[in-house]
């Protein structure tokens, strides 16, 4: 109501400055366009009401749709998170399993890798032991093969240049004694 009085005031004052050259009031409600106006603004409140309305109602039930949508989408991916939480939980689990059993295979195979190097310790200290004993047995088997060898070229060296006499009556009495004879 107030926006229609100062209408109604300026519409006067423009009138009055051009018909007196002061300030008047106009009451000529055909002058002043206020029933054209009311009109106007009948016509807009009634039928611009129902489209103004009818906006607004589109409006409201797409805000509506938008949000449903979005819980919706929300809860989709709610569920997906969910999902991909289980899935990860297993996959850790797995992945410790695995991990576990590896260290285990790990450690069987340290220790038999172990009992067999311990194993074939053993057996290089006694085919080692083997070979020393073999090698002492062939080397006193020389050396009394170079003593007794020795011993003949001694003897022959000897037997060569003659036994005395009193050498040989002992040599024959010490074999006779040996054969358990009497003299």
């Amino acid at each position: 109501m107030g926006t229609f009085l100062l209408l109604m005031a300026e519409s006067s004052a423009i009138g009055g400055e051009l018909a007196e050259g002061g300030f008047s009031l106009n009451t000529n409600i055909l002058d002043t366009n206020l029933i054209n106006l009311a009109i106007i603004i009948t016509v807009l409140f009634v039928f611009g009401r129902k489209v103004v309305g009818n906006i607004l109602k589109t409006r409201r039930d797409n805000i509506e749709t938008a949000i449903k949508s979005a819980e919706q989408r929300a809860k989709d991916a709610a569920e997906k998170l969910k999902e991909a939480q289980q899935n990860l939980d297993r996959a850790t689990a797995e992945a410790e399993r695995i991990k576990k059993s590896a260290q285990e295979n790990a450690q069987a195979a340290k220790e038999a890798i172990l009992a067999q190097a311990a194993i074939d310790i053993d057996r290089m200290q006694e085919a080692g032991a083997a070979d020393l004993s073999a090698e002492l047995d062939r080397a006193i088997a020389q050396l009394r093969q170079k003593v007794v060898a020795q011993a003949l070229q001694k003897v022959e060296a000897q037997l060569k240049s003659g036994i005395a006499d009193d050498a040989q009556q002992v040599l024959i009495e010490r074999s006779i004694a040996q054969l358990g004879g009497n003299v």
